[in-house]
């Protein structure tokens, strides 16, 4: 989509710039619009190359500018992105990079990077891990978020909750309240404590600071990262993430 973008953007732009008056030059007459255009036409047809260099360096300059307003907002809400008390941390405290998962427990790909996140909980004693529910995929996938959030609430050391986790997202099917509450009990929390503290408005808060934490950092699907100063879309697998990883380190 952004590639079609671009080269619209390009066509257009190449052909206004075609047909525009220069500064000291009379208005071209109609006809002489209609030889111009079809001239540029021409060209592009016959020499394709210039009108991809032209989308490379629309491309270019667009991802520089998203790069900038993603660092102004990692800027802006590093407290809440990275040292919420209404996020579960995992892996070491005191790590030396902190990767942050934005997830929904209905997206098919976060189940996927559920194994990525697990083997870099294993194999980088050094990485500290910050999960942030982020349900986009309708009204169940809010109500497993929900009691995401009452598990959270329940067990301060994120054990359990990991648990839970890992067994929400293992599971086939659709994910909504009575799959989490189901989950809950079996990992051995107070399921009558949930139902309660799904009142609170410490659930409504959390989901909320999530929601406007992705739409500043530009954050539209699952699962999305963030690593170092950096905004990763995508499901990328365990290699990719730990090239980020390193990258922030360096």
């Amino acid at each position: 989509m952004l590639r079609l973008r671009s080269i619209a953007i390009a066509v257009f732009a190449m052909m206004a710039l075609a047909a525009a008056t220069p500064l000291h030059a009379q208005s071209f007459s109609e006809g002489q619009r209609r030889e111009i255009e079809r001239i540029v036409k021409d060209y592009l047809v016959a020499h394709p190359e210039v009108l991809q260099e032209v989308v490379a360096e629309i491309e270019k300059r667009q991802a520089a500018a998203d790069a900038g307003r993603a660092k102004d907002a990692l800027s802006k809400h590093r407290e809440a992105l990275f040292n919420s008390s209404r996020q579960v941390t995992l892996g070491n405290p005191q790590g030396d990079i902190t990767l942050v998962e934005f997830f929904d427990y209905n997206c098919g790909y976060c189940k996927r990077a559920l194994g990525d996140m697990m083997e870099l909980l294993k194999s980088d004693p050094k990485l500290r891990i910050v999960l942030k529910e982020f349900p986009v995929l309708g009204p169940s996938s809010i109500e497993a978020a929900q009691v995401a959030v009452a598990v959270r609430m329940q067990d301060k050391s994120g054990k359990k909750y990991l648990e839970f986790h890992q067994k929400l997202l293992s599971g086939r099917g659709q994910v909504d309240k009575a799959r989490a509450l189901a989950a809950a009990k079996d990992v051995g929390l107070d399921v009558a404590r949930i139902e309660k503290d799904l009142q609170s408005p410490e659930i409504k808060a959390t989901l909320e600071e999530g929601m406007k934490l992705a739409e500043a950092l530009n954050i539209t699907g699952t699962p999305s990262y963030v690593i170092g100063e950096s905004v990763v879309p995508g499901a990328i697998g365990v290699a990719g993430l730990k090239e980020q990883i390193e990258m922030a380190r360096r």
